[in-house]
């Protein structure tokens, strides 16, 4: 009726007007055509609506061949604009919430992961999220980047100090308009645990290995492998398939590829992402899972493809102002390429690996949200990169491989880490270092010229760790391993390196601003938690630090025992230059 009355008005003019001269006689003639036209305008509008027709944008199908997706190609696959069609306001109205689980983190934070049918338009930001709770309170939701092999997208947020209060916790949603979503009760589900979660998995020519946290739960005791079985699919009654578990672990288990004709009804024969879990046959649970299965599809190669001799794999979290320093110093004396398993860094660490590619270093990234779980992520490393490389050296960012005979070298030489590993044909399969941990050395903030230059005091005490070099082909198929080690097939020995031909030094406890952040980051499955007043005497405990990231007095000065400046000394001959700019070292430049 609207459009009818404003219709009437156009019409309702005295004959006196419409006689006056041409010119307003050809006016109003005008505005009866157009009149006309946004009436019929306004009546296909109508008729569309009461019809249902609909408009929608296409969404842009990507097919990602490798079986490993990096942040760098995420945020490349985000940058399809080129490919993505204009969205109007209307339609970006139309899509409020994603179909997504989440899983809760230590420390509060909540875990979003985009399920794999649900991926985000390219159009999309990927700002302006947030989590919406059951109680309506909402908290902003921070990109993580993509799951590698899966491609899902995650997000992370922090649980309001509201929702902690009320048990149990639920799952919020990911939107953009939380003030036009409410979640119904009905559609309520309990939120995930990290602490009892079946988080990953890889796919190996003979089998599957899955990843679950909770079940060998205390160091040294692993529950037998008949006690139970791999689970794929998500109609665990009707359409699941089993296969038995043939390894347990600590957080790795293995079991035989599922048929995949038996899993129509899950969506294999239609090319969706498949769920695998494990069950507790004793029990008759299943774990709680945002793990999927990813068949290893053979790739027919002309000849055998070339690995790495030595390559080196770290866990690491926003590092970024360490990594030049680290991956240099390493690269000239032998490691070919690096493996970072990033736990969501947002300290700008790609840019750090992008430079670093530039430059002609062979760094890459995989994305591994999961905390706690160092020895899980080592595990998955020895699959991973098997085919690309020999040897793995497993060191974190703040170690440094160092051998006394190296003294008197003028330059570094690929083959000085080669050197220390034994030649072949061996029955060795790994190599093992001890460490010198090194103390603050009077420094108050991160030393600019880096850690070998800052930190030269040394620690007395010698505590019985040790870094390794092993070869991935001698690990053991269960793929135990004790940060920095693994256990090894029988046919393989293991050499502990004497400390006069070579060591890790270990710049453990540096200044204040930066040991502090350890704390709370304590990324190993069962090393004592040090915000846990529990175990105090664990080795794992700093001197002298309580429960709480708080400064003891005189931190500087602390774990000094005696000078070291072997390393700091042979990397200034190696890395140190005058520049017009002062002195720098080589990661400076």
């Amino acid at each position: 009726m609207g459009y009818q009355r404003a219709l009437s008005v156009s019409f309702s003019l005295r004959d006196d007007e419409y006689h006056t001269t041409s010119r307003r006689t050809r006016t109003r003639f005008s505005q009866l055509f157009f009149s006309l036209l946004l009436l019929a305008a306004f009546s296909f509008y109508v008729s569309s609506a009461i019809s249902g027709t609909s408009f929608y944008f296409f969404q842009v199908n990507l097919t990602v061949q490798s079986n490993h997706v990096t942040n760098q190609g995420f945020e490349e696959l985000y940058n399809v604009t080129s490919l993505s069609r204009h969205v109007s306001s209307v339609e970006e109205d139309s899509f409020h919430k994603y179909d997504s689980v989440s899983v809760l983190l230590p420390d509060w934070e909540v875990l979003v992961i985009l399920s794999p049918e649900t991926p985000l338009m390219p159009s999309y930001s990927l700002e302006g999220f947030h989590c919406l709770f059951p109680n309506n309170q909402t908290s902003p939701a921070r990109f993580s980047g993509a799951l590698p092999f899966t491609e899902r997208t995650a997000f992370k947020c922090i649980m309001p100090n509201g929702v902690r209060r009320q048990m149990p916790f639920w799952q919020p949603i990911l939107t953009k308009h939380p003030e036009k979503e409410t979640l119904p009760k009905e559609e309520q589900r309990e939120l995930m645990n990290m602490k009892n979660l079946a988080y990953e998995s890889i796919s190996t020519e003979s089998d599957v290995v899955l990843f679950v946290k909770g079940v060998n739960s205390r160091s040294g005791i692993n529950s037998p492998p008949q006690d139970f079985m791999c689970i794929f699919g998500d109609d665990v009654v009707h359409g699941a398939v089993k296969t038995p578990v043939t390894s347990s672990m600590q957080e790795v288990f293995r079991c035989s590829h599922p048929d995949l004709t038996a899993l129509s009804s899950s969506g294999a024969d239609q090319g969706r992402p498949i769920k695998i879990s494990l069950q507790i046959t004793k029990e008759n649970r299943t774990v709680p899972s945002v793990a999927y299965y990813t068949p290893r599809h053979e790739i027919a190669l002309t000849q055998e493809p070339k690995k790495s001799e030595i390559c080196a794999c770290t866990m690491v979290y926003n590092v970024g102002k360490f990594l030049k320093e680290w991956v240099i110093y390493h690269s000239k004396i032998g490691v070919d390429k690096f493996i970072l398993y990033d736990n969501s860094s947002d300290d700008g660490l790609q840019t750090v690996v992008n430079e670093l590619n530039l430059d002609g270093y062979d760094v890459t990234t995989l994305l591994w949200l999961w905390p706690k779980t160092q020895e899980a992520g080592f595990s998955h490393s020895a699959i991973h990169a098997k085919d690309s490389c020999k040897w793995m050296l497993y060191v974190d960012v703040d170690e440094f491989v160092y051998s006394p005979s190296w003294d008197k070298a003028s330059q570094p030489s690929k083959h000085m880490l080669k050197s220390l590993l034994p030649q072949q044909p061996s029955s060795i399969g790994q190599v093992s270092f001890r460490c010198n941990d090194f103390g603050p050395s009077g420094q108050k903030s991160h030393p600019v010229r880096g850690v070998t230059q800052g930190y030269n005091c040394q620690r007395r005490v010698k505590e019985p760790r040790h870094k390794s070099i092993v070869l991935l082909e001698a690990i053991d198929d269960s793929l135990g391993n004790v940060v920095h080690h693994f256990g090894l097939k029988k046919t393989f020995k293991w050499k502990q390196m004497s400390v006069h031909d070579g060591v890790v030094n270990h710049y453990k406890y540096q200044a204040w601003s930066e040991f502090k952040a350890k704390f709370r980051r304590r990324v190993s499955a069962y090393v004592t938690d040090w915000k846990e007043k529990t175990n105090p005497n664990s080795k794992d405990r700093t001197p002298g630090l309580g429960f709480q990231p708080i400064e003891p007095e005189g931190w500087e000065h602390k774990f000094c025992d005696h000078r070291d400046d072997r390393l700091k000394l042979l990397t200034q001959r190696w890395f140190g230059e005058q520049t017009p700019h002062g002195y720098k070292m080589a990661w400076q430049r």
